[in-house]
């Protein structure tokens, strides 16, 4: 997605990378199921985050839809020759060590722009046993932009994208409503059965 105003031409390197993760995305044989709202700004809150191959297959998904999406980077690795390359990929430098916390440089980044689509792997490693992180849904809620939930099959080479889900003041709730979106897309599958009791959990938690 663009920042007002005109955009430089892109760099050669970024060009590149775009047309082989477009190539091994469509080469892979992956579908869609569902779309992408037609709103200028969200964050896609994504799940299962199992392999460094995530990042290649939410490209070409995006992409197929039209859309360029962006990722939160550390700061240190847009410097040099680097800068463009990363800017161009999509990446939002962020710096940990400001006095400003990651939820309000990003707020502050929705704010400048006029469109952006924030990729967020909710569960924050590859190591989580399902339950997420709730950063994104931070995010969002200082952003006041609505969170599109994204799911993804690798047995089936599937990756789908829900309705966009607007933050509510109450975690758990929100949480529990994605949970339910993502267990009625893929009913047996494990991590989101887990996704579901941490909702519920925090449901109950609030309600005490």
């Amino acid at each position: 997605m663009s920042s007002s105003g005109t955009r430089r031409q892109r760099s050669v390197l970024s060009r590149i990378v775009r047309r082989i993760i477009l190539a091994i995305y469509r080469w892979r044989g992956w579908r869609l199921e569902g779309h992408l709202p037609a709103i200028d700004k969200y964050v896609i809150a994504g799940a299962p985050h199992t392999s460094n191959w995530d990042f290649v297959f939410f490209t070409g998904a995006t992409a197929a839809e039209g859309i360029e999406p962006n990722f939160m980077g550390k700061h240190t690795l847009f410097r040099g020759i680097m800068r463009n390359f990363m800017l161009d990929m999509g990446g939002i430098p962020i710096d940990r060590s400001r006095r400003s916390n990651v939820v309000e440089q990003v707020a502050a980044e929705f704010a400048r722009r006029d469109q952006l689509a924030l990729v967020i792997a909710a569960e924050g490693t590859r190591s989580s046993d399902g339950e997420w992180k709730s950063g994104f849904y931070n995010i969002a809620r200082a952003a006041g932009v609505p969170i599109v939930p994204a799911w993804v099959c690798n047995e089936r080479r599937v990756l789908g994208f829900g309705p966009p889900i607007e933050p509510g003041a109450n975690y758990g709730e929100t949480l529990l409503e994605i949970a339910r979106f993502m267990r009625a897309s893929l009913p047996d599958y494990e991590r989101y059965k887990v996704l579901e009791q941490q909702a519920l959990r925090l449901v109950a938690e609030n309600a005490e």
